[in-house]
């Protein structure tokens, strides 16, 4: 029996054939430098991992509500609505078994086939994919490389608003880039979006991972309560990337159908580990503040090595985990046209691990400069400082 044409409009997050590779290259004995995924290899708060394992004993093995227990919900609703100055209450919540749902659910309810939707492009390849798996029309907007860092193209924006489009995804402290907009930049999306009567997903997984100063977001600006919705993980806060838990946080109607779809998709999020997000979002601020703290000191790391090799260009993320360094240059100067060949050979001759830009998305059709993406939450400082001077002393060679 042949697949459903619709599977050919599934894309995948091509990072994780990445790591496949690398897998593979570390099973015949070559060391690997893994820069190429977004894992995290430092421990989950205990906090955490002891409420799973009491709930565990007091048989929060069954079925839960739908929409997520009550005690999380409200804590989530209370958590975030702090931290952004709005008021949300339990049913402005809907459970969710990791962040990524959230994308596929809001489209399925909200979007109708045909309907444009702007997304960020370089940015998480779900958005792109799961746009045209329901039938959209995918419509990208970019960013332009400033002085500052990286910052939205309005001219893409607003020419996607100009074809119809009624929904943006929006990813500030955004995954690959780094990127993340000044005040001047949010308040005029969020002008965008109301004045054309339109609909906003954010995407805060980094919100909770700025290492300075006090996180943005747009669903606090005067008139973005009501066409904001806000999508939550416990991934990268807590580390528990693998544990698969998250939210979406908006107007009731909208959580209303989510939830619809969490009984019809997969009945209910995971019940002790629901238990497991309650502890840590009531948890000392210092558990989380360890793990900011370290990633801190790798992406200091990393950006100064990076920044020390001739012909590249890597600004310093203000959250998140990822740095996306401009090697346009350096390709030149060392022979490579084909960022693909340049990972894949650096792989093979470094064992050092990315991800290129085309992995984040269709490369857009007027883009010249060149990125690719390393991740700094998974590899610790020792053999962070060790892959990146195997790298540079490999591209020293190429220029010999």
């Amino acid at each position: 029996m042949s697949t459903a044409k619709r599977m050919d409009l599934l894309g995948s997050e091509t990072a994780f054939a990445v790591s496949a590779e690398a897998a593979n290259l570390a099973s015949k004995g070559t060391k690997i430098y893994p820069f190429h995924l977004g894992d995290i290899n430092l421990p989950t708060p205990i906090s955490v991992i002891k409420a799973a394992q009491i709930a565990i004993d007091n048989g929060k093995t069954g079925y839960c509500p739908a929409p997520g227990i009550p005690e999380l919900r409200e804590a989530l609703a209370k958590d975030v609505g702090s931290a952004r100055g709005l008021d949300y209450g339990i049913n402005n919540v809907s459970i969710q078994p990791g962040g990524k749902p959230s994308i596929g659910k809001y489209i399925a309810a909200m979007m109708e086939k045909g309907d444009i939707v702007l997304y960020p492009n370089p940015g998480y390849p779900i958005y792109e994919s799961q746009i045209e798996f329901y039938g959209g029309i995918a419509c990208p907007y970019g960013y332009i490389n400033t002085p500052d860092g990286l910052r939205l193209d309005f001219d893409t924006i607003e020419s996607g608003i100009e074809r119809g489009a009624k929904h943006i995804f929006y990813n500030n402290y955004n995954n690959p880039t780094g990127a993340s907009s000044p005040d001047e930049e949010i308040e005029r999306l969020a002008k965008l979006v109301i004045d054309n009567d339109m609909f906003l997903i954010s995407d805060d997984a980094y919100f909770d991972t700025l290492y300075d100063g006090t996180p943005k977001s747009i669903a606090s600006l005067p008139g973005m309560y009501d066409r904001t919705l806000t999508m939550y993980t416990f991934s990268k806060k807590f580390a528990m990337t693998g544990w698969r838990l998250g939210g979406a946080i908006g107007p009731e109607n909208i959580i209303e159908q989510i939830t619809r779809l969490n009984v019809n998709m997969e009945s209910c999020t995971t019940h002790f580990i629901q238990h497991a997000g309650v502890a840590g979002l009531n948890a000392p601020k210092e558990e989380t503040q360890e793990i900011l703290n370290m990633l801190r000191e790798r992406r200091n790391i990393l950006v100064t090595i990076l920044n020390d090799i001739e012909g590249v260009e890597a600004h310093s993320p203000e959250a998140g985990f990822y740095v996306f360094p401009q090697i346009t240059e350096l390709m030149m100067d060392i022979g490579f046209t084909d960022p693909e060949e340049f990972r894949k050979t650096v792989l093979n001759e470094t064992g050092v691990s990315f991800c290129g830009r085309h992995h984040f998305g269709r490369p857009l059709e007027n883009e010249k400069e060149l990125y690719i993406r390393l991740a700094f939450s998974g590899i610790d400082k020792e053999d962070l400082t060790e892959g990146m001077n195997k790298l540079k002393d490999w591209i020293e060679s190429r220029r010999n």
